[in-house]
């Protein structure tokens, strides 16, 4: 294999589905475009198992590297991974690394890779409040005077 996904029609399935599916002979993954709606990927289950399986020994890796004092080695070699979080505070490094380490450690539990996905979307986000010291200085400035009162919640029912 030497590309990790080919685009096709999503329409190439439908009308060619042998076809397109010998395709994933030569790729990891079809990505099958569609007009009005997100695209989708397709491929085999045994590919799909490999990938889980990286995944599982990297949150495992990352967390026996955590639990056995070796933060620093993480520290060290994260802003590879991530360059963007050399604009964090030193930390919030160490509590993303916590985080990334938990939330990779039970999203392979699940089976479910997003809530990864959201935590690294989230702290870069905060890496890029911290890049911009205008945007930093009104994020993090007091409110000027009182704001008022709050309602209070309302009761679920």
């Amino acid at each position: 294999m030497t590309v990790a996904y080919e685009d096709v029609p999503f329409s190439e399935l439908l009308h060619h589905p042998a076809a397109t599916t010998r395709r994933l002979d030569a790729v990891r993954a079809l990505r099958l475009r569609r007009r009005d709606a997100g695209d989708l990927a397709l491929m085999r289950i045994d590919q799909l198992e490999q990938d889980a399986s990286v995944v599982d020994f990297t949150s495992r890796l990352l967390a026996g590297l955590v639990r056995t004092g070796n933060i620093d080695a993480l520290r060290q070699a994260v802003p590879e991974a991530l360059p963007w979080c050399t604009f964090l505070p030193a930390e919030d490094v160490d509590t993303l690394l916590l985080e990334l380490v938990d939330t990779a450690r039970g999203a392979v539990a699940l089976d479910n890779l997003a809530p990864i996905a959201l935590l690294l979307t989230q702290w870069q986000h905060s890496a890029e409040v911290y890049a911009d010291p205008a945007l930093l200085a009104l994020v993090t400035r007091e409110p000027d005077g009182d704001l008022g009162s709050v309602p209070r919640p309302e009761a679920a029912e």
